[in-house]
């Protein structure tokens, strides 16, 4: 067994034991002082596990050959993201990884003839095999599911919200109606019904052309054959457009780029005086019933929050001195518990504000009604025009049609605790 392997198991045990210890009392009964530091003990304990594992990962990362660490990621990628019955198809991965290193002179006919039914009118024109810039490769099914699967844990917006795929990027339109104020009536007999007409509303959801910018490899980087060129491009992609996706996912100011979640969402509680790089117990409360009960009991329900504010959270004990934060574990339960916060999933999400003066720094409600819309696939170019040859290089360059927007009623799906300004 590894040691990151040994270190989670380590951890669950612990993170069962604490839990085990918390649900001995009831939301009614304080803590008693020895449980009390034996579950403050038990939670530094998984705390220092996970800073252990974090440090073994980038070791690993750090010291592991590049061939043969990128050819088992690429492996254990494959196989994580591959649905029951499902399996990778041997041709199109061949066919990737030639086109990659040789271009579309490297593909056969029949090749490039599969390649280029899936590809849409406007790429497949640019195709060619006598001009220097190559074309467009739209990228195979498991290919596209790996750098899925990546931007979902890279950033934290995929993990939780309603992801979807179209044909087409044409404008969507969600509509909309608020009647949580809307009430009937009463009538006495013959008597005429009063009039109260509703209103409707639109949500557009767009998607805009993201590109992982341009890559450069050198000539002898392709000629090697023990490097890995797929999971290196992969590599690059995950991080490129995770980055950026899950920025505007988050932020985005809607003009121009997707409508962010925090952009969205409205305010549910605002910290009092003096809580401007921390929140309270009674906040988190407030904040939680800011929701409306109907929004409480959708999918993905729960809080997001930058890793720095769950820090401070993480320190937040209750009334009765039980802390707030429970923490999940890997195995068991199929598939694991995550970590709690009253009682609440909780998702980590990097582009969320830490708690600073004004700061919107913790966001409450359903996830699952912020839409990500994803069009067609990934599509890759391969490029060997002058720019790039004169350097001994080859250019790659992936695009990729995303949109996103919070499906939302008067804002009442999700909500932000916003610190105090002073």
């Amino acid at each position: 067994m590894s040691k990151i392997a040994q270190l989670r198991e380590a951890r669950d045990v612990k993170a069962r034991e604490a839990n085990t210890l918390n649900d001995k009392y009831p939301a009614d009964k304080r803590m008693e002082a020895a449980d009390a530091a034996k579950l403050d003990a038990l939670l530094a304990e998984v705390e220092g596990i996970d800073a252990e594992i974090a440090r073994a990962m980038k070791v690993d990362a750090l010291s592991a050959p590049a061939a043969g660490s990128q050819e088992e990621q690429a492996r254990a990628l494959e196989a994580a993201t591959r649905t029951p019955g499902q399996h990778v198809n041997p041709e199109e991965n061949k066919a990737l990884k030639l086109f990659l290193s040789g271009g579309l002179n490297a593909l056969t006919q029949d090749q490039r003839n599969a390649m280029a039914a899936r590809v849409n009118p406007d790429i497949r024109a640019a195709m060619s095999t006598t001009t220097t810039t190559e074309g467009g490769y739209t990228t195979a099914l498991e290919y596209q599911r790996s750098v899925e699967k990546a931007l979902k844990e890279f950033g934290g917006m995929r993990e939780c919200a309603t992801v979807f795929q179209t044909a087409t990027g044409m404008q969507m339109q969600f509509p909309t109606g608020d009647a949580t104020s809307e009430v009937g009536e009463i009538v006495g007999q013959n008597s005429a019904v009063s009039g109260a007409d509703t209103t409707f509303g639109l949500v557009t959801l767009d998607v805009y052309k993201y590109s992982s910018k341009k890559i450069a490899l050198p000539f002898e980087l392709l000629q090697d054959s023990f490097i890995d060129i797929e999971a290196y491009i992969r590599e690059v992609l995950q991080m490129r457009l995770g980055r950026i996706q899950n920025s505007h996912f988050t932020t985005g100011t809607g003009t121009g780029q997707p409508r962010g979640v925090v952009t969205a969402a409205t305010s549910g509680k605002v910290g009092t005086t003096g809580q401007t790089t921390t929140v309270i117990y009674d906040d988190l409360v407030d904040l939680e019933h800011s929701v409306d009960p109907a929004y409480r009991r959708m999918p993905n329900v729960g809080f997001m929050m930058n890793d720095a504010s769950l820090k401070v959270v993480r320190k937040i004990k209750d009334s009765q001195g039980r802390p707030i934060f429970v923490p999940g574990y890997e195995q068991g339960n199929p598939g694991g518990a995550p970590d709690r916060l009253l009682n609440r999933p909780i998702f980590v999400n990097q582009d969320i504000a830490t708690m600073a003066a004004n700061a919107k720094s913790i966001l409450f409600g359903a996830f699952s009604k912020y839409r990500i819309r994803d069009v067609m696939d990934l599509t890759l170019f391969r490029m060997t025009d002058s720019a790039f040859t004169l350097n001994g290089q080859v250019g790659f360059v992936a695009f990729m049609r995303s949109g996103g927007n919070l499906i939302d009623v008067s804002g009442a799906t999700v909500k932000y605790y916003q610190n105090s300004a002073t």
